[in-house]
């Protein structure tokens, strides 16, 4: 009976005129009504044991919370991350709960009704003028024959791992969590990297140039292709996006003809160690110069990258964000005060 009257209120809903609201334009008591994309979907359970459906949706410009407390088990079918979704209710601001949607109404939505282009989030920078900077970068940086060789291999414009590294996200959540994330991260921090090698003697500019670009190429396997709810693969739970770099990067080099062993180790040992520890998820911690260069950059152009997410999603009005765990605080974004 109560799934009869859920899916009684879903058709009303439905002909009700739909008043699509970006999410992070939501403000307390306001009614929402449109489609967005499931990211994440849980079934929990109140004291009681009865089940309730937690979501978090999201649009272009950020996610949001939704939960409701009735038919859960038949919303939480309808709700598999990567679905868009047509909504209604309410969005609360409490201080006890945080921000949420409170659901009154979930369907699947139609083709029709949504453009998956306004679903999933995107970089700010133009994919192809990334593409450019990177041709560029490559070709100021990086002489040695082997190297380029290499470097061809994943880059090459005909090359085919080239497309998927092309669009793959840089991570599910906290930094460039987007269509052609991990393009835009590589390709920062090997120019941040470029730009560091000259002011500190000793440092292999080439190797560290090369071992930035590839530090993340596992990602392309450890991570989904869907734009819409980017998760890990089952390769990237099972064997972790390093390892899957360091095979795939090693695999190549075994195709080139007498490529060098000592520059082989030198680039292996970037992708390895570029966590910086082992509780971070390196197999090893930073033994050279180059090593230690990208790790350093890479945190911070992690870290760096938050912050764009933070500010994207915050409210207008607002300077500051929530806790973030990313950063271990909340950030301020003071011209937002000024």
């Amino acid at each position: 009976m109560a799934e009869q009257t859920q899916i009684e209120t879903l058709s009303a809903a439905a002909e009700e005129p739909a008043g699509q609201v970006a999410l992070s334009d939501m403000l307390d008591g306001q009614r929402v009504r449109g489609v967005y994309a499931v990211r994440e979907r849980q079934l929990r359970r109140k004291r009681n044991g009865d089940p309730w459906l937690r979501l978090v949706v999201g649009d272009a410009g950020g996610t949001a919370e939704a939960v409701s407390w009735e038919d859960a088990e038949a919303l939480y079918a309808l709700s598999r991350p990567g679905t868009p979704v047509h909504l209604a209710g309410t969005f609360e601001q409490s201080e006890r709960w945080g921000a949420k949607i409170k659901l009154t109404a979930l369907r699947a939505a139609e083709p029709g009704e949504f453009d998956p282009d306004e679903l999933a989030p995107a970089s700010d920078v133009d994919s192809d003028r990334l593409e450019a900077e990177m041709r560029e970068l490559l070709d100021e940086a990086v002489a040695d024959t082997q190297l380029r060789q290499l470097l061809d291999c994943f880059f090459g414009e005909l090359s085919p791992e080239w497309q998927r590294f092309r669009d793959a996200p840089a991570a599910k959540v906290y930094h460039q969590a987007y269509r052609h994330g991990l393009l835009e991260h590589s390709l920062t921090v090997a120019q941040a990297v470029n730009a560091a090698a000259a002011f500190f003697p000793g440092i292999d500019r080439e190797v560290a140039v090369a071992g930035a670009l590839l530090h993340d190429v596992g990602k392309t396997i450890a991570y989904n292709d869907d734009p819409l709810a980017i998760d890990l693969t089952d390769a990237g739970r099972l064997e972790g996006e390093i390892p899957l770099g360091y095979y795939k990067v090693r695999r190549q080099i075994e195709e080139i003809p007498d490529f060098d062993p000592a520059l082989a180790r030198a680039v292996l040992h970037v992708i390895l160690a570029h966590h910086g520890s082992l509780e971070h998820g390196s197999p090893v911690v930073p033994a050279t110069r180059e090593a230690v260069l990208v790790h350093m950059i890479d945190n911070l152009g992690g870290r760096l990258g938050s912050f764009d997410r933070l500010e994207r999603e915050l409210p207008d009005g607002e300077s500051w964000s929530g806790f973030d765990r990313a950063l271990s605080g909340s950030a301020f974004f003071g011209q937002r005060a000024a």
